[in-house]
């Protein structure tokens, strides 16, 4: 019995992977569609008047997207040169990381998006804002709240 489930190790591994494969199935189509949107922003005819500070801020938006679209495919990879060798465990371990990896490149893709965003349709001073507001909205909902219910679940010690 493993995790409180009544479930052998082999078990365990294939069910964290089933679940880790649904996560990812939702956060790369998101990522793609990003990536998508970014890749053509280059060719529309505005991007030439952009000052050189926002195409900084682009090439790192666009950087980070592809880090992120890399790392959340990145456990499809590992799957596939791991198929058949009877390392479920080490491939859900190391997928896990990868997963973790990748939203992290996304929340800080999301932050240079917003950056960009907002920057050139109001002003940088709009941009810093938008950014750091998406940074903390980020920070609250994908680490401090999961912290939160982890702490406030967590088993109490049994009386003595």
């Amino acid at each position: 019995m493993a995790g409180g489930r009544n479930e052998s190790n082999e078990q365990r591994a294939d069910r964290n992977w089933a679940e880790l494969l649904q996560e990812l199935r939702v956060t790369q189509t998101g990522v793609q569609i990003l990536s998508g949107f970014l890749i053509t922003l280059p060719f529309q005819q505005r991007f030439a008047e952009l000052s050189s500070g926002y195409r900084v801020v682009f090439l790192a938006a666009f950087v980070l997207a592809m880090l992120a679209t890399g790392l959340l495919i990145a456990p499809v990879s590992s799957h596939r040169l791991l198929f058949r060798r009877h390392q479920k465990d080490v491939l859900v371990d190391t997928a896990n990381l990868l997963a973790k990896a990748g939203l992290f490149a996304l929340a800080l893709t999301m932050v240079a998006v917003a950056m960009l965003i907002f920057g050139v349709v109001v002003g940088t001073t709009a941009g810093l804002v938008a950014s750091a507001l998406v940074l903390a909205f980020f920070l609250i909902v994908w680490v401090v709240l999961p912290a939160a219910l982890i702490r406030r679940h967590r088993p109490s010690p049994p009386s003595p």
